[in-house]
């Protein structure tokens, strides 16, 4: 007999899956591999005290499989509390499959992600998200019910940017009002940063309002094409956050408000589409209150895609969709008077609201 002496350092990861610095507790990680189809994916479940665990799968090129275990987490997390704070019966959970969507996406490739979903029988609802479109989620649906935002056509709420774009308007309207004294984003100089789906929908609703808009997309087609349907300009500078505007809207990916930028950011108000805005949530958040900037905290405000996914499940019309996501406008001015009042920032006044009604089903059960 021989033995093998295996050197542990080579083994060793610096950060464990369970002592990832975004791991809160999640209920379940599953990592999902097929060769075949080349899907290489990770479900995250953060909390499923409210209900079951409904996000969007999102595609995208990591640098590393370490960074979309991190992206997993914090969006899984995130979404429990965007449920919570937004008043609906939804646990937290998120997906994100590693790859290029525009080159690797394939037919073959979503089924046999829905394939993975459907053995969580009903723990995770997926949705749409950053690299998917409506007709994957057709696709997914082919092979299991646990999925939302399919077509109209085949009986779904259709496309959730545009609601998610209105509730973000709608919170950012509600953030005017607080730091100006008016909600009226007429001439108000507004950044946004991403001009994806969301983006562009966002775009839309400020350009009707008469909003001085500039735009900022690593997509330079994507920009002219915005910029010439609405009419807003093309951010040139080099270094968007040192510009004199009113809102800054990040509607990309999500830790832009960090280190390297919070010293820099020239607002009065953050409210944008993007997920997890705050590198560190306690420490920007803090750095954000004392230089008098109001955040409208971004799993608050950009509720309304959820809102309107939800709708699939509960079976309410559009009617009732838009009614839920112009509240988000009421919620946000509470959140916001709420922080003031006790002192706190109000990405803590937000997740206090979502914790406690989590804690509070914790104990009915």
């Amino acid at each position: 007999m021989t033995t093998e002496v295996v050197n542990t350092n080579e083994l060793q990861k610096i950060d464990p899956v369970f002592g990832q610095l975004s791991f809160d507790d999640h209920e379940q990680i599953v990592f999902c591999n097929d060769k075949d189809t080349g899907l290489k994916a990770i479900i995250g479940i953060h909390n499923t005290v409210l209900g079951p665990a409904l996000g969007g799968t999102r595609m995208w090129s990591y640098n590393s499989e370490w960074d979309a275990l991190n992206d997993v987490l914090r969006l899984s997390r995130g979404m429990t509390f965007e449920s919570a704070v937004t008043g609906l019966n939804l646990g937290g959970g998120k997906a994100v499959i590693i790859g290029n969507a525009k080159t690797q996406k394939t037919p073959e490739l979503m089924k046999r992600f829905g394939e993975f979903v459907h053995s969580l029988s009903g723990r995770y609802i997926t949705a749409e998200d950053v690299g998917m479109e409506t007709s994957d989620m057709d696709l997914v649906r082919t092979v299991t019910p646990y999925v939302t935002g399919i077509s109209e056509e085949k009986g779904g709420a259709g496309n959730p940017s545009p609601i998610t774009a209105y509730g973000v308007f709608m919170g950012m309207k509600a953030a005017a009002k607080y730091a100006y004294g008016s909600d009226l984003l007429e001439d108000k100089v507004i950044y946004v940063e991403g001009i994806g789906n969301v983006g562009e929908a966002l775009v839309e609703n400020l350009s009707n309002e008469g909003a001085k808009i500039y735009i900022s997309d690593i997509n330079q087609e994507r920009l002219e094409e915005v910029r010439d349907k609405y009419g807003v300009e093309i951010y040139g500078g080099s270094n968007l956050y040192a510009e004199e505007m009113d809102i800054y809207a990040p509607c990309a990916l999500g830790a832009t408000v960090n280190n390297h930028t919070i010293h820099q950011i020239n607002a009065k108000v953050i409210a944008g589409a993007a997920n997890n805005q705050l590198a560190d949530e306690q420490k920007h958040g803090l750095m954000l209150r004392e230089k008098g900037i109001v955040y409208a905290p971004d799993f608050l405000i950009n509720a309304g895609g959820i809102i309107n996914v939800y709708a699939e499940l509960e079976n309410y019309d559009r009617q009732e969709i838009i009614r839920k996501t112009e509240n988000i406008y009421n919620t946000t001015l509470e959140i916001l008077s709420n922080a003031e009042t006790n002192g706190i920032t109000t990405h803590q006044a937000a997740f206090n609201v979502a914790q406690a009604r989590i804690d509070a089903r914790k104990k009915e059960k």
